[in-house]
């Protein structure tokens, strides 16, 4: 079974976000949920935001790649909206991270370098979702993925953001139940 590094969004270490790492412990997965806003959630995005941008982006991001330190070679790095940033860092820079899983956000990797050859990554987001599909991340992806062994894109219908995380309002069940399924099978394929 593989071992995973999942990093939350900017609303926090949710209810939500553990339900979604226990989706891939129950089929014998081993998920680290890290608190990168150390026991602090918050009731909206915009609140989130406040937080992280009193902390520093920056700062927010080193924490989550801080949080891949002791982790063994064979990893996947997975992220949720903000903690897709940190995750996709680890990806393209930390040498032996078997796979990723982009959540609700995608940077061009330019930003981080280039991408590993052959690295096996799903980006998965809502097609009218304000900020993966109004402000760029899908047009990235998009690029990205296209032509490019190994790497699957996902667009659900929809227009909220969030919608992995069970314990809050934007929560898409069956985008949700899409999105695990097509994770655990990118995780069967893995070495």
């Amino acid at each position: 079974m593989t071992e995973i590094l999942l990093l939350h969004h900017i609303q926090g270490l949710t209810e939500g976000v553990v339900t979604l790492a226990d989706s891939f412990r129950s089929v014998g997965h081993t998920v680290h949920t890290p608190d990168l806003f150390e026991g602090r959630t918050f009731g909206s995005i915009d609140e989130g935001a406040e937080y992280v941008g009193s902390v520093g982006w920056d700062v927010m991001r080193g924490r989550g790649v801080a949080a891949a330190d002791g982790l063994p070679d064979g990893l996947v790095v997975a992220g949720i909206s903000l903690g897709v940033m940190a995750a996709q860092q680890l990806a393209q820079n930390r040498p032996g991270v078997a796979g990723a899983l982009l959540y609700e956000a995608f940077a061009d990797p330019s930003n981080f370098g280039s991408w590993p050859e052959g690295l096996p990554v799903q980006v998965h987001g809502m097609a009218d979702d304000p900020f993966f599909g109004k402000e760029g991340d899908l047009d990235a992806a998009r690029e990205f993925v296209d032509g490019r062994a190994g790497a699957e894109l996902f667009v659900y219908p929809g227009d909220v953001h969030l919608f992995v995380d069970r314990s809050l309002p934007s929560y898409d069940a069956e985008a949700t139940r899409l999105v695990v399924e097509r994770s655990l099978a990118m995780l069967e394929r893995l070495p």
